[in-house]
């Protein structure tokens, strides 16, 4: 494997823009609260996955004598 500087340059530069980011005077974003106006359609939406998941998924292995 060959060593690349710009490798290391492009690292270096991300990880310091990741690590200054969370700086004291940063702006602060608010937390805002999901809508629960899908709640019922991802609960049936998963339950439907789940039921395709059975499905799909193989079958256990029997043991052969």
């Amino acid at each position: 494997m060959q060593y690349d500087p710009a490798a290391h340059g492009l690292a270096h530069r991300l990880t310091s823009e990741h690590v200054l980011s969370a700086r004291p005077d940063a702006p602060v974003v608010p937390h805002r609260e999901r809508p629960q106006s899908l709640a019922r359609t991802r609960g049936v939406l998963a339950g439907g996955l789940h039921r395709v998941a059975g499905w799909v998924e193989p079958a256990p292995r029997t043991a052969r004598a």
